[in-house]
């Protein structure tokens, strides 16, 4: 597995499993809580051990052949901002927040997301899909020959017990859901640390490098920034 570095801008916002997953009886949450999915992302209360996993501080990935990960670095503060799977073409950008006790984000999180995509000149498509409603979004971007295209970045999210998880797929699985399962497979397996220190809503979980990690780019790899930057380009017309 191949650890990178990648970078994000000064101003923006904050397979097959080596291990089973053993996750502990979920109990019924409070009202206005997140309910708790068997099917994954899990938080760590939910895993029995760590072991097996790939440790990146906020959240654990399950190692899977050919899976390459980057950390992404806001140049502004140098912090780990984000975590890149890279895997058969495609990418999942994951990206942990803190989250209130008694409510949820996606829905308002969504919302803001189409306002931003809008504002670009792009649209945005709310889909059901395998962790409940999603966002695919499409922005202008030109083609190498000069013809228009457009840049497409699906949203998927869960709120989790005082967390949300957010991914973005791009490549292939942010158009065809074949080509996205294998991504698919790993956010259910992704673990979230929120840790018990109070923090406002929405502040990013702190990620880190492994300790037992060497901080190597890999050759030609695309960075997933926002969604006007995702890395597929479609003809228009």
């Amino acid at each position: 597995m191949v650890f990178g570095l990648g970078r994000k801008a000064k101003n923006e916002e904050p397979a097959q499993p080596v291990d089973e997953l053993t996750v502990a009886e979920a109990g019924e949450g409070e009202p206005g809580t997140a309910a708790r999915r068997p099917d994954g992302p899990f938080d760590e209360s939910e895993i029995s051990s760590r072991d097996g996993f790939v440790d990146l501080g906020a959240l654990l990935i399950t190692p899977s052949e050919g899976l390459q990960l980057r950390l992404e670095v806001e140049e502004a503060t140098q912090r780990v901002v984000a975590v890149t799977l890279d895997l058969n073409g495609s990418s999942l950008q994951l990206q942990a927040f803190a989250a209130p006790k008694t409510e949820t984000l996606w829905d308002e999180i969504r919302e803001q997301i189409g306002q931003s995509v809008g504002a670009q000149g792009g649209q945005v498509e709310e889909v059901e899909g395998a962790f409940g409603t999603e966002l695919v979004a499409k922005l202008p971007a030109g083609l190498p020959d000069g013809s228009q295209g457009y840049r497409v970045a699906r949203f998927i999210g869960v709120d989790g017990p005082r967390w949300f998880l957010r991914g973005v797929l791009g490549g292939p699985a942010a158009l065809e859901r074949p080509a996205a399962e294998p991504l698919e497979a790993l956010f259910r397996q992704v673990v979230v640390v929120r840790g018990d220190s109070p923090m406002p809503p929405r502040d990013l979980l702190q990620l880190r490098l492994p300790k037992d990690a060497s901080a190597t780019p890999p050759p030609a790899a695309p960075t997933l920034e926002e969604p006007e930057r995702g890395p597929e380009i479609t003809q228009i017309g």
